[in-house]
This record gives C-alpha cells, structure tokens and sequence, in this order.
C-alpha cells in the first residue's frame, strides 16, 4: 500500500503509479496523518518536507517509534544535505528532490516497500523462536536448531562428557559456552584448549600440569586445565587431532577423574565437566586406528552434532540480518537494507564456510555497499556467480539419456558437493553404510570431491 500525503503528488502522478500496480490514498497532511495511518495497513507514506523541515522531522520520529515497519519517504522542492541527513536520522527511510520522474519514484517505492518485506519476514522468524528454548549468542528458529537448542537444554543440567560435531564454521565454541553458561557450574571457570594447536609435550603439560624439573624450562610446579577448571568446564576443541599418547592419559583421566602431572608421582583430583568437539568424523579415525574406540566411547556420551548452514532455511536471513547491523555499527554508518536479489543469492548459495564464511561475506558487502543498500554486486564473487547445481538427467535433451553407471556417478558427485564432502553425511543422505560409500567413491574417482581422507 501507498500512502500520498504531498501536494506535489497531483492526481496525474497518483493514476501512473496505480497503474504500476500501487494503491494509493491521499491523507490529510501534517500531525493528523499519524491518525489516519492507524491500523497498519500502509507499507509507504510520503513527506513533503515542511520550510525548516522540523515539523518533518518530529513526524518522522513519532511514526519510527509507534509503526516501526512505516517506510516514510520525504520529497523535498530545495534539498539541504543537513536537513535530509537529520529526516533521515529521525526514521525517514529515503528521501527525493521534487520534480522526480513517476519511473524515479516507482523504483524508490518499490525498494521501499521490499525492505519493509524482509523487515516483516524477520520479525516473523524472531517471534516464531520460542525464548525459553533460545541460549545467549546463538540466532536461529529452523527445526534444525530447534531439535539442539531442546537437547541443549535437556542436557544443560548434567555433568556427562559431551561430544560436540559439526563442520568447520557450525559456531561450535558459541555452543558449548552457551551449554556451559545453562549448566550449574556457570558460576565456574570456563577454560578452552585447541589440541590441534600445540605439540604433544606442551599440550601435555597445558593439560596435566608438571612438577618443578620435569623437563628444562620447568622452574616451578604448574596446575594443569583439568585442575584448573574443577568447578567448571574444560573445553578440549579439535579433539580428533589429539596424538595417541595423549588420547592415552585423557582416556585414565576421564575414568578415574585424577591426573598425574608430567614429572610427578602423586595422582591429583579434579572436578570439572569435560566438552570436545571436532570436525572430524572420529568413528572413521577409530576404524583407521588414528583414534582410541574406548575414549570415543567414553567421551561421546551426549553427542551434540550442529546442522550445516546449508540445511537451515532461514536462519540463513535471520544471521545475515545480524551481522549486517554488527557491520554498520563497526563502520559508525546507518543499518542499510538488503535488496531482495541479494536476499535470493544468501539463501541459494550452499555456505560451505557455514557461519564463519556468512558473517565475512556480509562483512565485506557492508564496506563496499552504498547508503542505498546493499545488492548483488556487493557480494563475493564466489556467492554473487553461484548457480545451484540442475538436475543431472534432462528428458528433453536426447544426449542426456546416459547409463546408469554415469547417473550414478553425477548424482553421488552432486551428494558429495552439497554436503561439503563430508562422507557419513553423504553415507546418510544416500542411505548406504560407508563402507559401500568409500568403495562407489573409489570406483568412480571421487577422493577428491570427497576430502583428503583415504577410503577404507
């Protein structure tokens, strides 16, 4: 809907913008506009900017206030930057200098009326989460999410080791701080370890403390992280990087709940909840015997595993929206729209990079987008140029009647590539075990769409 309230719109320019399909309505001008407005039904109303423009501008931040999903759009006969600059601080979405073109003017409102689209569709999505079921700093009302966000909270309360899983970039630190800050031992320290990131005698030293004269630099005694974290959580990340010796100690340690420290005789102690997580499919590293089956078991006790941006819907606008205004405020620039293109583009592109990769995208788009919004061109090229993959077999295209070897090929590269390579999510999706997977990946020569990792 339309709303008209300038007298620069005569009746010639109402009648060409119906018949670009609007409906418009002229209403009284001034304070008693807001009156007629009441019921929400207008998407658009248009200003005509008063001498001074003040009175303008107090409109302005009356209707952002009481209808937030108004997009005011203020005409102006003799523009000054300062006055269009303060209509647009107080609310105003766009302004235009008078006389515009009716096809200027068309194309103003119906970038108007799409914001006031996604804006709606937001709010939609953040009413439909439920809060009770929400944990601190993680956005998100698929079913995906809703499924973990219930576990989460059935499982906050326990002192159980939990496995977390999912893709790089699933956000899997943000989940297991916010299981840790739903847990009883919030109160508690929070200590996070990478194993991937330092070499086995440091980590083993991080992990179980050392005694004064264990090794060269070791001039003191040192309290190892399981120790340090009694009361709380400690975090072991990239756990399926951890070397075998070590898988070893932690195996002793999750069992008897004491450690040694290196160089040391005496067993210490702790009391800490134990949380790792990792990218890797470890059932697969324990069949390849790079990974202990008795310390998957004893540490995969909850198995928490995070969906793929890929197969969360929604939550893909409701992330972007939020990084978008994280961006700006960064920038110190207004909150700018994103243009219904770019909206089709996040939502067709698969995110192989998950979450990571959507908040540098919309990072980038920010700086190079202008006050008008942020559109297609903006984007990275790698999510501006994606076109989803099309069926592999065209019926009306007598070339592409091909074997059956050959559709079986396309389509299990096609499985491979929309889940990132990941081979027990492609075992699943397929619904064959991954063995017979590992084999089909062999036979036709996809080790490559499938990772680095060497089939059984």
């Amino acid at each position: 809907m339309l709303v008209a309230t300038s007298q620069h719109l005569n009746d010639s320019v109402l009648d060409a913008l119906r018949r670009r399909g609007f409906v418009a309505d002229r209403v009284p001008a001034g304070q008693s506009v807001a009156k007629t407005l009441d019921g929400g039904r207008y998407a658009v109303l248009i200003l005509e900017l008063d001498g001074d423009g003040r009175s303008t501008i107090n409109l302005c931040e009356e209707l952002s206030d009481e209808r937030p999903l108004l997009n005011v759009l203020v005409l102006t006969a003799s523009p000054r930057l300062d006055t269009a600059l303060a209509a647009l601080r107080a609310g105003a979405y766009d302004y235009l200098t008078w006389p515009v073109p009716v096809d200027a003017l068309a194309i103003a409102l119906d970038r108007a009326v799409q914001n006031r689209r996604l804006r709606r569709e937001v709010r939609r999505l953040r009413r439909v989460l439920n809060p009770s079921i929400a944990f601190e700093g993680i956005i998100g009302e698929s079913p995906a999410m809703r499924d973990l966000f219930d576990l989460m909270q059935r499982m906050a309360g326990s002192v159980s080791t939990v496995l977390v899983t999912g893709e790089t970039g699933t956000g899997k630190e943000l989940a297991v701080r916010a299981l840790h800050r739903a847990s009883r031992r919030k109160d508690g320290p929070f200590i996070a370890v990478n194993c991937a990131a330092l070499p086995e005698p440091l980590l083993e030293s991080e992990l179980f403390g050392h005694v004064r004269g264990a090794f060269t630099d070791a001039r003191s005694d040192r309290t190892g992280l399981f120790v340090a974290a009694t009361g709380g959580t400690l975090f072991l990340d990239e756990l399926g990087d951890m070397p075998m010796p070590l898988q070893v100690k932690l195996l002793r340690a999750l069992q008897d709940r004491v450690v040694r420290p290196v160089g040391g005789n005496k067993e210490v102690p702790f009391d800490a909840r134990i949380v790792a997580a990792t990218n890797r499919d470890l059932e697969m590293l324990v069949e390849a015997g790079t990974f202990r089956q008795d310390l998957y078991y004893r540490i995969n006790v909850i198995h928490l595993e995070l969906p793929p941006l890929r197969a969360r819907g929604g939550d893909i606008l409701l992330l972007a929206e939020h990084f978008l205004k994280h961006a700006c405020y960064l920038a110190d620039r207004a909150s700018i729209p994103i243009d219904e293109q770019a909206v089709r583009r996040l939502l067709e592109y698969p995110w192989p990079g998950n979450i990571r990769e959507l908040e540098n995208a919309v990072e980038r788009a920010v700086a190079l987008a202008g006050d008008d919004g942020l559109s297609v061109s903006d984007l990275p090229p790698r999510v501006r140029d994606y076109r989803p993959l099309r069926s592999p077999l065209s019926p009306s295209d007598p070339e592409e009647l091909v074997t059956l070897r050959v559709l079986e090929e396309r389509y299990l590269r096609r499985v491979l590539h929309l889940v990132g390579g990941n081979r027990t999510a492609a075992a699943r999706v397929l619904g064959i075990d991954r063995k017979s997977l590992y084999r089909k990946i062999q036979r036709f020569g996809l080790a490559e769409a499938a990772g680095d990792e060497a089939p059984d």
